[in-house]
C-alpha cells in the first residue's frame, strides 16, 4: 500500500476556549497529481488459475487497499500462490458453482467503498482500475470496461463472440434504454453501497448482464470506460459462447418483470471535495 496523504479542515474551539482537531480525512495517492479518500476492494473470482496469478496481480496497484480472492476450490496451487505474492491478500473460499456465486460471496467480504471485479485468466489489465476509479470519484455509481469505445479492445473475441454480443446488448438497449456498447464484459466497478441494488441472485457468466441490467433499472449514473482484453495467458475458458448466451438472453427477459431496488443515497453530510479527489 502506497503512504497515506491527511487533511484537516481547520481547528475548532471547545467549551474550554482550547482548539481541538477535527476528524482527520484518509487520502490514498494514486498518481503525483491524484489523490482519493474512499478505500478499494479488487475482488479475483478464481479456480485453478495458479499459473495466471503471478501476471495478474503484478498490474494491480500497491495503493489498492486489499485484495479478495474468491478460490473455487482450486487442485492446483492457487492459494498458496496468491499469499506468497500479496500476504494480505483475504482468501474467500467459494461454497458454490459459477462466476456468479464466486462474485457475490467475494463481495460480501469487501469492507472497501469502491469494488472492482477483475478476472484471474489475465484477461482484464489491473493497471487500468485507476480510470475505474477515477470515474467513480468524479461522479458515477457504476462504471463498466467496454471493448468497442475509443481506447478499447480484445486479442480474444471469436466472431460467435462478437456478434452474440452484439445483439444482446441491443437487446438491452432497447428493453431498458441504455446506451451500452458492452455488455457481456468481467471488468466492472461501483460503489460499495449500492450492493443491494445489484443483489447477485445468478450463478454463471450472465452475472455481468444481471449487474447492468440491475444498475440501470435503478437509476445508477452508470458510465463505460475503455478497456482491451486480451487473451487467457493459461489454460481454458469455462465459458460456451451458446450455453452462456442462452443464459444471458433468459436474464435479460426475466428482469423486466422484476422491481427495481432503489439505490441507497450518498451521505449528504461529507462535502464533495472529501468524498472524492484531493
Amino acid at each position: 500500500m502506497s503512504p497515506e496523504i491527511t487533511k484537516t479542515n481547520g481547528h475548532k474551539i471547545n467549551g474550554s476556549g482550547l482548539r481541538s482537531m477535527p476528524p482527520i480525512e484518509r487520502f490514498t495517492p494514486l498518481t503525483p497529481h491524484l489523490a482519493i479518500s474512499p478505500t478499494v476492494s479488487v475482488v479475483v473470482p478464481a479456480m485453478n488459475e495458479a499459473e495466471n496469478l503471478p501476471h495478474v496481480f503484478a498490474t494491480i496497484p500497491q495503493w489498492i487497499d486489499e485484495i479478495i480472492l474468491v478460490d473455487g476450490n482450486s487442485v492446483d496451487d492457487t492459494v498458496a500462490v496468491a499469499r506468497k505474492l500479496r500476504p494480505n491478500v483475504k482468501i474467500v473460499t467459494q461454497t458454490g458453482k459459477g462466476k456468479g456465486d464466486a462474485l457475490a460471496a467475494g463481495f460480501a467480504a469487501c469492507t472497501g467503498d469502491i469494488i472492482v471485479m477483475i478476472d484471474a485468466d489475465g484477461s482484464t489489465d489491473g493497471h487500468e482500475i485507476i480510470s475505474f476509479v477515477g470515474a467513480l470519484v468524479t461522479g458515477a455509481d457504476f462504471v463498466k470496461g467496454s471493448r468497442y469505445i475509443s481506447g478499447g479492445g480484445s486479442d480474444d473475441l471469436t466472431f460467435s463472440r462478437y456478434f452474440g454480443n452484439k445483439v444482446l446488448t441491443t437487446l438491452v438497449n432497447v428493453f431498458y434504454r441504455t446506451k451500452y456498447t458492452d455488455l457481456c464484459y468481467g471488468y466492472n466497478a461501483f460503489w460499495a453501497r449500492h450492493l443491494p441494488v445489484l443483489d447477485l441472485d445468478c450463478d454463471g457468466f450472465e452475472v455481468e448482464t444481471l449487474m447492468n441490467v440491475r444498475a440501470a433499472k435503478a437509476g445508477l449514473r452508470v458510465h463505460e470506460v475503455p478497456s482491451h482484453e486480451r487473451c487467457r495467458i493459461h489454460g481454458e475458458s469455462n465459458l460456451h459462447a451458446v450455453r452462456d448466451g442462452i443464459r444471458v438472453l433468459k436474464t435479460i427477459l426475466r428482469e423486466r418483470r422484476r422491481r427495481p431496488t432503489q439505490p441507497v443515497p450518498e451521505l449528504a453530510s461529507r462535502p464533495a471535495a472529501d468524498r472524492g479527489v484531493a
